[in-house]
């Protein structure tokens, strides 16, 4: 938890925050290489969190542990949620997994966290006297399958335009930036913890993604940090947007 008495209407989260893997699990048989590249984690989104939270005085929910333990962005039993295999590199520790330890991974890490989220979320609408917002921080690595990606941050959404239509042309304001409206991922087939907190409530809500090489810094970290709260600032005070909205 980051700032978990703020104050402003939205809860923060991210949900790859981490690349730690527990000792029980022998590093699930990944070298530590493997482990920090960006099958592990969302290189810098943690940090990108932190500084937002503070930056809106929002709480921040940050996983504890590494996308390859358990994907807390995906549905139980998907089969990416527990991958046998990211980005072309095995993963032994995950292959062959009997339903006990996979429902092991699932008490311990996965509904932990989900349950954090909802908690929050609670508390935020029963206290702050209006509809809470959930924002999703996640990063993409420049180069995958040997694209080279050409955004420098994403909006993913699906139904909900309220707040990703308006922050992505707050982004596309800002000289240099390239945004991607559900790109480098779409939230129309990626999203569970958004879809699962906030869509399928009718809270308002965005995910966003932002290419790796430019939070790899405190710098950048602080760049990007800046102008994201700009925009969900100005989002956030429109009161029209602090309601229930099925879609």
């Amino acid at each position: 938890m980051v700032n978990p008495e703020g104050r402003a209407p939205l809860v923060l989260v991210c949900d790859h925050a981490s690349n730690a893997i527990p000792h029980g699990l022998a590093g699930l048989g990944v070298c530590d290489g493997d482990q920090c590249r960006h099958i592990g984690w969302d290189i810098g989104a943690a940090a990108v969190a932190r500084a937002l939270a503070l930056r809106l005085d929002g709480p921040a929910v940050l996983a504890g542990y590494s996308r390859l333990v358990i994907d807390l962005n995906r549905q139980p039993g998907d089969p990416t949620s527990i991958p046998h295999e990211s980005d072309r590199t095995a993963i032994p520790g995950n292959a062959a997994l009997s339903d006990e330890a996979v429902e092991a991974r699932l008490q311990a890490f996965f509904w932990p966290y989900h349950h954090t989220i909802t908690e929050i979320l609670g508390r935020q609408w029963r206290h702050g006297g209006t509809t809470p917002a959930l924002v999703a921080v996640h990063s993409f690595t420049p180069v995958m399958n040997g694209f080279a990606r050409p955004w420098h941050v994403g909006v993913l959404w699906n139904h909900d335009p309220r707040m990703a239509v308006p922050l992505m042309r707050h982004l596309a304001c800002i000289d240099g930036v390239v945004v991607g409206d559900n790109q480098p991922y779409s939230g129309r087939e990626i999203g569970y913890t958004v879809e699962r907190h906030a869509g399928a409530a009718g809270l308002p809500h965005v995910s966003i993604e932002i290419r790796q090489d430019l939070i790899a810094d405190a710098a950048g970290v602080a760049w990007w940090a800046d102008r994201l709260a700009a925009g969900l600032s100005a989002l956030l005070g429109r009161a029209e947007l602090h309601r229930v909205e099925p879609y």
